[in-house]
């Protein structure tokens, strides 16, 4: 089994930068690339992609961050700057590309890795939606790369990155366990001035945790166990009251 990357572009401001990760793209063998509310791409663009045009004209555009990361299980944002306080959360832990080829070897289902926006990067909203972020070590009189070269430095320490017989937890299914955890926050009545940081530092734990789908199914299953000790009454999305297969008894 194989372990896919996909790459996504928030908000590129230059076209001759997408047609370059294109290329870098091309030249460690990846095809997968989404568009965030793109620049225009025109004549520039497809010159310096070069003999990636390919990877560029099958690019997918969309208008939503949530649309680009759809069928990924894992989102990994990349940033520049860390955070200045080790009590704030928004941009820790860091985690090198060196770091995360080691940390997902022998898995397999789709990573997607986001770079933002040339001038200003991501929004801490959009930070807070990652599962991971990785940062590649700079200097610290000019750590903010150019786009298509920190693709490039990325995509490099990736390569030959084996997958394996381990899979990733679906996405959706991740997604789900954090607004299942969101939810548990709110009833046992979590400080509120803490809840906010107390659930980020959650995600990013079970994020770079690289959960399974038994592990995820096995979290989701204690968590209504905890609800249905407390009285709560046990409903997803939809308003329907769930029922515990057989399957989720023997996970918890």
């Amino acid at each position: 089994m194989s372990l896919e990357i996909r790459i996504i572009l928030v908000e590129p401001m230059y076209q001759g930068n997408v047609g370059s990760v294109a290329r870098a793209m091309k030249n460690f063998g990846h095809t997968d690339l989404v568009l965030v509310n793109p620049c225009k791409l025109e004549g520039e663009a497809r010159a310096m992609s070069s003999h990636a045009r390919d990877v560029l004209e099958r690019a997918r555009i969309t208008s939503t961050l949530e649309e680009a990361v759809k069928g990924a299980d894992l989102r990994i944002g990349t940033t520049g700057v860390a955070s200045l306080k080790t009590g704030e959360h928004i941009r820790l832990p860091l985690y090198t590309p060196r770091e995360l080829k080691e940390k997902f070897k022998g898995y397999s289902g789709t990573i997607a890795l986001l770079f933002g926006r040339e001038d200003s990067g991501f929004s801490n909203d959009e930070l807070k939606s990652f599962d991971m972020l990785i940062t590649i070590p700079t200097s610290e009189i000019y750590p903010i790369m150019n786009l298509s070269h920190a693709v490039a430095v990325v995509l490099y320490e990736l390569s030959e990155l084996e997958g394996g017989n381990n899979p990733l937890a679906d996405g959706f299914d991740l997604q789900l366990l954090y607004e299942h955890l969101e939810e548990l926050l709110e009833e046992i009545d979590y400080r509120p001035h803490k809840k906010d940081k107390t659930f980020l530092m959650l995600r990013r734990i079970f994020g770079r945790a690289g959960l399974t789908p038994r592990e995820v199914q096995t979290l989701r299953g204690v968590i209504r166990r905890i609800e249905r000790k407390m009285g709560y009454p046990l409903r997803e999305s939809g308003g329907q009251e769930p029922e515990i297969s057989e399957s989720m008894e023997r996970f918890i």
